[in-house]
């Protein structure tokens, strides 16, 4: 079916109703990048339905906010997400780059830096025994939490392409390889891919296929742990 030439962009509100699967509180964010003693590489990526649920639910809150948009702008054909990195200034690198390498590696969807107020999600920063994160607060606000340790021992900018990774749909996959990004921390420290592999780029194309539209009919692909 032809469809308007037209592109817009579609800011998203991280809208959630109340009935919302709930999710772990986020961790207080701490301006000092430090490591945490008695930290260990499982503890981060051992996996749990809890965190798998979090995700999940960050995931939903971005669908539920599509929709609102299709029913106010039928013609939207693109969808842009905006983020807030103000509350990780230590990481405001590794962000961007994230940013970067998802908005090359699909077409879909991409990701663009808040200008004006109003994030769809934002990044904050600070010492949690679970890492790094993704998550909603059950009042229409999504946060990727980056723990100081887990960013000293793995390869940043991996860490933050990854938790960027549940925002576009993606699940974890821990006992993937190195060169799956959505395998995070499994792999091992010595893993520094900051790539999506061309089954997760296909992933996420397929989701946002044909903008806002296609969202609307497809359930997440998320999946419990393994």
């Amino acid at each position: 079916m032809n469809r308007s030439k037209t592109v817009f962009s579609a800011v998203l509100g991280l809208g959630l109703a109340a009935t919302m699967v709930a999710v772990p509180a986020t961790a207080s964010a701490a301006s000092a990048h430090h490591s945490v003693v008695g930290h260990h590489a499982t503890s981060y990526y051992a996996g749990s339905a809890a965190k798998q649920a979090g995700n999940k639910a960050f995931f939903e809150a971005v669908l539920k906010s599509v929709k609102a948009k299709q029913a106010a702008h039928p013609g939207l054909l693109s969808v842009t997400i905006t983020y807030d990195a103000s509350g990780a200034p230590t990481y405001a690198s590794e962000i961007a780059q994230s940013a970067q390498i998802w908005n090359s590696a699909v077409t879909n969807v991409q990701l663009a830096p808040s200008t004006g107020g109003g994030a769809d999600f934002s990044y904050t920063e600070g010492d949690d025994p679970q890492g790094s994160y993704a998550q909603t607060d059950g009042h229409g606000k999504g946060t990727i939490f980056l723990d100081h340790a887990q960013n000293q021992e793995y390869y940043s900018v991996r860490v933050a392409a990854h938790e960027t990774g549940h925002v576009l749909g993606l699940p974890d996959d821990y006992s993937g390889p190195c060169s799956e990004l959505m395998s995070g921390g499994g792999p091992g420290p010595s893993c520094t891919n900051t790539q999506p592999d061309a089954n997760e780029r296909a992933q996420v194309d397929s989701l946002w296929a044909n903008g806002l539209e296609s969202v609307t009919e497809q359930a997440p692909v998320l999946t419990t742990v393994r």
